[in-house]
């Protein structure tokens, strides 16, 4: 054995046990399903009934779940038991104009760190139950305030403002350092029209199909960093742009706040997006930083995009991985998380 194999091993017998193990060992386990299949007939039941602070993992059999989740315990892990992310789904279909506010209007809202999904859908089912468009609003399906988090084959659907991906440490102070949460979505679906992904979180999205649904003019992202100090970002890697336009306009993203930070990288735009790529939004294109590399498919139509931003250096190409980009000041390894999140039986 190498000196080097040999230290691992002595390490692993000598730390606490806390140091090696799965951040996944050692929680409770829960089960839901409908029909007396499960421990609890809803996942709000079984969330409120996981230790406040381990949380617990909380299988779901397939079905559907007409319930608006709150998550504010640390570590709640939700799988689907179903062979797809379509069998299992939580559903509601509130939105802005009937609760008064975007940040009421989620299907599932989680205000805690650790959050994990695995194989299940996530629905906000406003526009499809108020198709007029004087009732057209703001409808998340899911709001989400968590540091390392992961998401893993989650369909996330609704129409305006679908995914929240939020988060920061700064609480109001823009004068200071300060990292975003750090949140995972991996081979995740997300469909939506306008700015549906948005907030401020660090977030990556690796091999994820953003799908475009028609609306008055569809914006990808609205990501809302709001300070130089702020180390937030949206980086979409290896992911696919789908979906109908109806005729509309589909841009890349628009800026939310002044410091806008979103990259695309290796994208297969399938989807027409306009020529400029990215929106315009209280003249913040200028503070933004917007980026774009690789992208390739019929629908690219990018001879005169709206900004003009440096080439990619090789050095900053070779960062462009989940690990790097969301490793942090703890050394954070979201795939290696994934992977015990995957090998759950």
């Amino acid at each position: 054995m190498s000196r080097r194999r040999l230290l691992i091993s002595c390490l692993a017998v000598l730390l606490p046990t806390s140091a090696v193990a799965s951040p996944l060992s050692g929680k409770k386990e829960l089960t839901v399903g409908p029909g007396g299949r499960g421990q609890f007939r809803t996942v709000q039941a079984a969330i409120d009934a996981a230790p406040s602070d381990k949380g617990a993992i909380i299988r779901l059999a397939p079905g559907v779940y007409h319930e608006k989740v709150s998550i504010e315990k640390p570590g709640i892990v939700l799988v689907g038991s179903g062979s797809k992310p379509s069998d299992t789904v939580i559903t509601w279909g509130d939105s802005s104009k009937n609760t008064g506010s975007t940040f009421t209007s989620g299907t599932v809202t989680v205000s805690a760190n650790g959050f994990e999904a695995e194989n299940l859908s996530i629905v906000n089912t406003w526009w499809d139950e108020h198709p007029l468009p004087e009732d057209r609003s703001q409808a998340v399906a899911l709001q989400m305030d968590s540091d390392r988090a992961i998401l893993d084959r989650v369909r996330i659907v609704s129409a305006q403002d679908t995914l929240y991906a939020n988060g920061d440490a700064c609480h109001g102070d823009l004068t200071r350092p300060c990292r975003a949460y750090r949140q995972f979505f991996n081979d995740c679906f997300v469909e939506g029209s306008v700015d549906y992904i948005f907030g401020n979180a660090k977030a990556v999205f690796n091999h994820c199909e953003l799908h475009s649904r028609p609306g008055s003019g569809v914006m990808i992202t609205a990501q809302s960093r709001q300070s130089l100090q702020l180390d937030s970002g949206y980086f979409m890697l290896h992911c696919s742009i789908t979906g109908e336009d109806g005729g509309k306009k589909i841009f890349l993203g628009r800026p939310w706040r002044d410091y806008a930070t979103v990259l695309f990288y290796d994208t297969e735009i399938v989807q027409k997006i306009d020529p400029a790529g990215w929106g315009e939004w209280g003249d913040r294109l200028k503070t933004a930083t917007y980026r774009e590399y690789r992208s390739h498919g019929p629908g690219v139509n990018g001879d005169r995009r709206s900004v003009i931003y440096s080439p990619l250096t090789p050095e900053e190409e070779k960062g462009l991985t989940p690990a790097a980009l969301l490793a942090g000041g703890d050394h954070w390894n979201p795939e290696a998380e994934l992977e015990q999140l995957r090998r759950l039986p």
